[in-house]
Formats: C-alpha cells, sequence, structure tokens
C-alpha cells in the first residue's frame, strides 16, 4: 500500500504541474460562447435539469475518482479478467453507400458508424488505460474489435463529454496524424480537442445541429451526466449525446447517462430511431434482499438502459460501456446477465437490445414491425 500511495501523490504532483490537460489546451466554456444563463448553464457550469443542484458559487469540488480509491487502497470490487489471443475480425469496408447502414463496436463507447457514405467513430479511444497517465488508471481488459491500422478513413469524430474514457487525447492524436479532419464536441471541449491535433472541431449545445454532407446531420442531444479532468473543473464543459440522421435513417449514441426524462424527449424530435447505442454499465448490482433499484443518476445500469431503450422506441439497441474498462463495482458479467433478465421481465426479444461482439458488422434490417427474425443481423466484415 505505501508504494502505491507513493505512486498516486507523484500522479497528483505530476497533474497539477503539468499544463492541463495533457497534450491540450485548458478546458472550460470557449470565449466565444457567449455566457448566457440556460435550462443547464447557470453562467460559469453546466448542471443536469431537474436534478438537485447546489447554489452557486458552492459547487463541491470532485470527489476523489473510484478507481483511485481502488487503486491506493484496494477494494472489495471483484476482478476482471483479461481477455487475451482474441483473433481480430476483417478489417471495416471502406466505406457504405447512401441508404446502408452499419455499425461496428469497437469497445466501451467507441463505434464505427458506416452510413450515407460517411465512415463517423464515436469517443474513440484505443489506449491501454483511460487516465491522465500512462501507468496508471482503469486498464482495458478487452482489446479494441477494429486495429486501428484497420480503420477506414474516418470523417468525423463524435466526442460526447471530456472524461478520460471517452475524450482520449493519444487516440485522437493518431486519429489526426491518419487525417482525420473533422470532430464535433459540446460546448467548452474545442481548444482541447483542437489541441489534439484535429484541424476542424465545431461545439454545440444541446439540440443544435450541423450539416457533415448534403444528406447526413449531427444533433448534440441531452445526456443526464457530469464533466471534469482534473480536480477542480468539474461541469466547466457540457456533455450529451448524438443523433445522426441521414437516408439511412437516425443513429443515437447516448455517451454517458444515467436515466431521465431526456429520452422520451429524444423519442419526440427524432422519431424512428433506427439504432440507439446505450450504455449499460457501471453500476451496482442490486443486493437480493434490497427491494429499491439502485440509481446513480449519472450512470445507467441494464434495467434502467432497457427502459431507456422502450422510451426511444428503437428499432434495436445495442449496449455499450461494458467488459472494457472496469469503471465500477459489477463484475465482468454482470451488466450482460442483468441486461438478459431486463428484457426476459419486459417480455422483449433479446434480438432488440443485444451486448454486441467487438468487431462483428451490426447491419439493422429495414422492418422494425417484423415480428418472425432479427431486428438486426451480427456478421462478419462486410468486405468479405
Amino acid at each position: 500500500m505505501k508504494r502505491r500511495l507513493i505512486l498516486f501523490i507523484l500522479s497528483l504532483a505530476l497533474i497539477h504541474f503539468l499544463p492541463l490537460p495533457v497534450n491540450g489546451s485548458e478546458p472550460g466554456v470557449s470565449p466565444e460562447v457567449v455566457q448566457q444563463a440556460s435550462d443547464h448553464f447557470d453562467g460559469s457550469r453546466y448542471f443536469n435539469p431537474g436534478l438537485p443542484q447546489t447554489p452557486p458559487g458552492k459547487q463541491p469540488k470532485r470527489g476523489r475518482p473510484s478507481w483511485i480509491w481502488r487503486f491506493i487502497f484496494g477494494s472489495e470490487w471483484p476482478e476482471w479478467p483479461e481477455i487475451k489471443n482474441v483473433s481480430p475480425e476483417p478489417p471495416p469496408s471502406v466505406r457504405v453507400p447512401k441508404g446502408v447502414l452499419s455499425v461496428i463496436p469497437v469497445g466501451h463507447a467507441t463505434f464505427l458508424i458506416q452510413m450515407d457514405g460517411l465512415n463517423i467513430l464515436t469517443d474513440p479511444i484505443w489506449s491501454d488505460r483511460c487516465s491522465p497517465i500512462s501507468w496508471a488508471g482503469p486498464r482495458r481488459h478487452r482489446e479494441p474489435g477494429i486495429r486501428f491500422a484497420d480503420l477506414p478513413a474516418i470523417d468525423v469524430v463524435l466526442v460526447s463529454h471530456n472524461h478520460y474514457d471517452h475524450l482520449d487525447l493519444p487516440t485522437l492524436n493518431r486519429l489526426a496524424e491518419k487525417g482525420t479532419p473533422h470532430a464535433i464536441v459540446p460546448l467548452g471541449n474545442l481548444a482541447l480537442v483542437q489541441g489534439a491535433g484535429i484541424p476542424s472541431v465545431e461545439e454545440l449545445d444541446w439540440w443544435q445541429s450541423v450539416r457533415i454532407s448534403p444528406d447526413v446531420t449531427v444533433t448534440l442531444v441531452p445526456a443526464q451526466h457530469f464533466s471534469s479532468r482534473t480536480l477542480w473543473d468539474r461541469n466547466q464543459t457540457l456533455w450529451g449525446g448524438f443523433v445522426v440522421s441521414g437516408p439511412s435513417g437516425n443513429v443515437f449514441h447516448a455517451g454517458d447517462t444515467g436515466y431521465g426524462h431526456h429520452f422520451r424527449e429524444i423519442a419526440r424530435r427524432f422519431a424512428p430511431i433506427r439504432v440507439a447505442l446505450l450504455p449499460i454499465s457501471p453500476f451496482r448490482p442490486q443486493p437480493s434482499q434490497d427491494p429499491l433499484p439502485y440509481s446513480s443518476g449519472v450512470h445507467m445500469g441494464p434495467a434502467e438502459a432497457v427502459q431507456a431503450h422502450m422510451d426511444l422506441g428503437a428499432q434495436v439497441s445495442v449496449a455499450a460501456h461494458f467488459q472494457v474498462f472496469q469503471l465500477g463495482a459489477d463484475g465482468f458479467d454482470d451488466a450482460v446477465n442483468e441486461l438478459t433478465s431486463a428484457l426476459r421481465e419486459r417480455n422483449l426479444r433479446h434480438n432488440v437490445f443485444f451486448a454486441p461482439t467487438p468487431g462483428k458488422v451490426i447491419m439493422p434490417t429495414r422492418n422494425p414491425t417484423e415480428t418472425a427474425g432479427p431486428t438486426c443481423i451480427e456478421m462478419d466484415g462486410l468486405n468479405r
């Protein structure tokens, strides 16, 4: 424990004295953004409408991340296995034509969305750890479903918020070197992502849209979460999800979020949603003797994600945020097992909301009312 404590103190000192975030600019609301109060911004910090708020000027500093506590003192968290020697899937298609949609899970919240001639990457992270330092912090338990070298040319990167498991600067640096030209981020994250080398970055508020091709539009939509990259910048930048709309349909990437009324509002504005990418972890498994479900407010467990799927009226939902980085007290298989149970309790078929195989191509069918057969097809690479 003494060695861990020394390493932790050194890491805090390193983080304090280096310009932060590493390899990027200091986070915060961009100077170009008018400091105007809204239903989720009080003039200095963002917040979740409908949740209890701290009075202005008394916002708490970020509490200790659970991985830091576990790193120093150990914990009762179950041990996760490391998945090794998995044969890589075939490289993705270079592109898909207009009217075609495929989704390839890479792992955690990273998905390659290929639709209507575009390649779109969500919350990309190929790093071994999601942390401000490379030698400590949550480590990857499952290799990415697509090798970085096998990625096709990426047209747009969507970054949902600034947490290290969603905004990974080393990966953004690699994408910039690979020629990725464009990123879309919530308010306050422009300078940080530009600092990673992405030449064109647009930042949006909730419900704002940007056209990324003549046929495809990206809209930032609400999420129930928070932001921070240091101990002193909590909620200085916005968070959100994305809806990508084109001839092939609407794809919803939730990012990281708790369960809330925003799912119904997203459905009202964007129905029908052809594919929803919904996080199912971290969560606290419910003890059998506890009659009340556990909710963190800023993350969803499987049961809440199933309710979100129903609120959205999604044709098919794909689980995200599981079995890659251990960020909570759930065991390696808990989220997947709980998802199966939650679907059974709601009398929903297993193929309307499933935990995907990293690297497998997901091809949703066109007929959401079809009752025989799957609502999507998980298959090997399209270019086989």
